[in-house]
């Protein structure tokens, strides 16, 4: 008889146990840093030539405080998930999420009747539109911890589809990681670490856009083909069992839809039309951030237009419709803030509770009965966010213990005598390595960055090279880090236990690893633009 494995969270504090014996094996060591102006925001990062071994803090009962450390430390994402649950929650109980996938199926079905639609597969195209929308915005903007929110949405909508939940979870989380890998114009991988190599910022995009390119092709049809297996046959689904929480829930909200508009809709809709029009007054253009561009663009006037053409049209039929509307310029909204203003998951987190709280009204739900649904969904979430905050105590035990610095620097010295591919890939190797114990990408970059691009130019590798190892090292492994809050936000909301995901995932992780080092021998054996 087979083991059982081990919950979530004992995985997580076996790996806190080990880091702790770690301090007792790795010397203390530290880096000066020093602050400097990157892109015009000022970082903290370390000095190229300055390590030196200092007395180690072992690291003993503080295993335990660890957790404490590590709530406090990712406080930002636990809020964020328990808003996010809460919000959803109410939205939910509006039955507007379920007659949207209802309607969705149904309007699906009609583009079967095409001959050359139903050759390539609808769902293959359905699929494939939504990944390559998440890509783009991991490419562009570093999508990362929005992806929670989306979870709850595509997962749903998966298992309706005849899929499970790691579809549902590829759908948003893994194709927008896709994109972060192969970024172009991200400006928390790619902007801060041709900065900090005093690199002109997003040059070489031609061949970022190729690596992007492929990356979403190998990592496309990996996908569909695991959820063409599963659509064939479900019970192969790695998280077949796991999922009936998922397909219990859809059933119990297909039952019967009663379609109604409550005059609270209308009086709801007119007070955001109106706090629309003042911020659209009040921020006539938006200056959207594209990579290293501008595009001066009336965002808010344009999108307040469309929702009040939207939202009269919608509550013509049904308050579900309206519903669908606020969450569909939630998310347009979230594109504008994040882009034009610089939001991160604090104002998106806030985004949300509204859509929450103004989908409840329009369904005539009172105050009381809002908190309670609030309620109901932060409990239903909350193992999610209890998680986030254990994985945040592995990173305290590293930084508490002094070992990181030691670790980044010796494993930079195995650099030396490789030759030109050696290096770029020991270079990637370290970045793959090092993800597991820093899994923010900027944070990453503002500790390797400095010493890798002056260490490139003694052996003749572009620092442009250098950053796309970086990159592509940076970004595969944060699909399978139990160290990345989102990650472990992602699978408590979508009920994967980690151990599944990894089985799933590693595969998928190796094949990915494989291409990121076919992506990095052109950047040192060919002439490219910007190399």
């Amino acid at each position: 008889m087979l083991k059982r494995v081990p919950h979530t969270y004992v995985i997580i504090f076996g790996l806190i146990i080990f880091c702790a014996i770690l301090t007792w094996i790795i010397p203390g060591g530290e880096f000066q840093r020093e602050i400097v102006n990157v892109n015009g925001i000022p970082r903290e990062v370390i000095q190229s030539q300055s390590f030196q071994i200092i007395e180690s803090d072992i690291q003993t009962w503080q295993i335990f405080s660890a957790f404490f450390d590590g709530f406090v430390n990712t406080a930002n994402i636990i809020a964020f998930i328990l808003m996010i649950g809460g919000a959803f929650w109410i939205l939910n109980e509006s039955k507007s999420i379920d007659i949207g996938i209802y309607s969705f199926l149904q309007f699906s079905k009609k583009w079967e009747k095409s001959r050359w639609l139903k050759k390539i597969g609808i769902n293959n195209i359905i699929l494939s539109a939504i990944m390559l929308i998440f890509s783009l915005f991991g490419a562009v903007f570093g999508m990362s911890e929005e992806t929670i929110a989306f979870t709850i949405i595509f997962v749903p909508l998966a298992i309706s589809m005849g899929y499970d939940s790691i579809v549902g979870v590829s759908l948003c989380f893994v194709a927008a990681a896709l994109g972060f890998a192969g970024a172009f114009l991200n400006p928390f991988t790619v902007g801060i670490a041709q900065g900090l190599s005093d690199l002109p910022l997003f040059s070489g995009i031609e061949y970022r856009i190729f690596m992007w390119i492929i990356i979403n092709a190998v990592g496309f049809i990996y996908i569909l083909k695991y959820a063409s297996k599963v659509h064939k046959t479900p019970e192969k689904s790695l998280v077949y069992e796991d999922d009936k929480y998922w397909r219990n829930r859809n059933e119990e909200n297909t039952m019967d839809f009663e379609f109604f508009v409550p005059k609270i809709a209308w009086i709801s809709f007119g007070f955001l039309s109106l706090c629309l029009i003042i911020f659209s007054v009040s921020y006539p253009v938006t200056d959207l951030k594209i990579g290293n561009s501008l595009l001066r663009f009336p965002a808010m006037p344009i999108s307040t237009l469309l929702f009040v053409i939207a939202g009269i049209l919608s509550l013509r039929k049904t308050v579900h419709y309206y519903i669908l509307s606020l969450l569909t310029f939630t998310i347009v909204f979230l594109v504008i803030g994040v882009m034009g203003y610089s939001w991160y998951v604090m104002e998106i987190a806030t985004l949300f509770l509204a859509l929450g709280i103004f989908s409840g009204i329009a369904v005539g739900k009172s105050a009381n009965e809002i908190t309670k649904s609030f309620i109901e969904g932060a409990k239903d979430i909350l193992s999610a966010a209890l998680v986030v905050g254990l994985a945040g105590g592995i990173i305290v035990i590293l930084e508490d213990g002094k070992i990181i610095d030691t670790i980044l620097y010796y494993v930079s010295q195995s650099m030396e005598d490789l030759g030109k591919v050696g290096s770029i890939s020991t270079m990637y190797l370290i970045q793959t390595f090092l993800n597991i114990f820093i899994p923010s990408g900027s944070g990453k970059a503002a500790l390797t960055i400095p010493m890798m691009s002056q260490f490139s130019d003694l052996i003749g590798i572009s620092r442009q090279a250098t950053v796309v190892a970086f990159q592509l090292g940076d970004g595969f492994t944060n699909m399978i880090t139990p160290t990345s809050g989102v990650l472990i936000g992602v699978l408590g909301i979508a009920r994967i236990p980690y151990e599944k995901w990894f089985k799933w995932v590693a595969p998928f992780i190796a094949v990915l690893m494989v291409l990121g080092f076919l992506l990095l021998l052109p950047t040192v054996l060919m002439s490219l633009n910007g190399f």
